[in-house]
């Protein structure tokens, strides 16, 4: 007598079985984030005495390859020159590690809670590729706001808010305003 394995003699309730086990989990409650995301950030300013945030850890990546790419460049501008002139090595420091330890906790938690996948969110009648195109020049704009403003949204808005720094309010309203400002003339590319 052979003994079949549950999937081959039911294989419609196997299906079922795998696709409830890899049904994404719900939320966690924004309260209970909130108190999390506060805790993190004391931690945070408690062992490194410094904020959170993640434009500065980007950039130093970025200089780091631009250093083995161009050296010389690097050792002739005064801002790349104060990360990663000379000797200097622009990974040595906290903020690299605080980026790293964001994009692996957040997979982390993705791939625990099955939402890690490849797509493309857009509107019904926009195209990836235009969606691609439209992501990357929102984010070229977002860098470059936040080298401006000296942080990115989150350093700006949790770290200088919690302090109550009056630039990171100002910064942080007129980063909304501006884009619900922009939402009415991109509407399409969601609608």
């Amino acid at each position: 007598m052979t003994t079949q394995t549950p999937s081959r003699r039911f294989p419609r309730q196997a299906e079922a079985h795998v696709a409830a086990r890899r049904e994404a989990k719900p939320y966690i409650n924004p309260y209970l984030g909130g108190i999390l995301l506060g805790i993190v950030l004391f931690a945070a300013l408690f062992i490194t005495g410094n904020g959170l945030g993640a434009s500065g850890g980007i950039n130093r990546i970025v200089v780091f390859v631009q250093d083995l790419i161009a050296p010389t460049h690097v050792d002739r501008t005064a801002y790349l020159t104060s990360m990663a002139g000379g000797d200097l090595n622009p990974l040595d420091n906290w903020i690299v590690f605080i980026t790293l330890g964001t994009l692996l906790g957040g997979f982390v938690s993705g791939w625990a809670n099955h939402r890690v996948k490849v797509e493309t969110n857009r509107g019904p009648q926009v195209s990836v590729r235009l969606r691609w195109v439209m992501a990357f020049i929102g984010g070229a704009i977002m860098g470059y706001g936040a080298r401006l403003a000296r942080g990115c949204t989150s350093g700006q808005a949790l770290s200088g808010g919690s302090v109550l720094s009056v630039g990171s309010w100002t910064i942080m309203f007129a980063i909304f305003g501006g884009g619900y400002a922009l939402a009415y003339f991109l509407r399409r590319f969601w609608n």
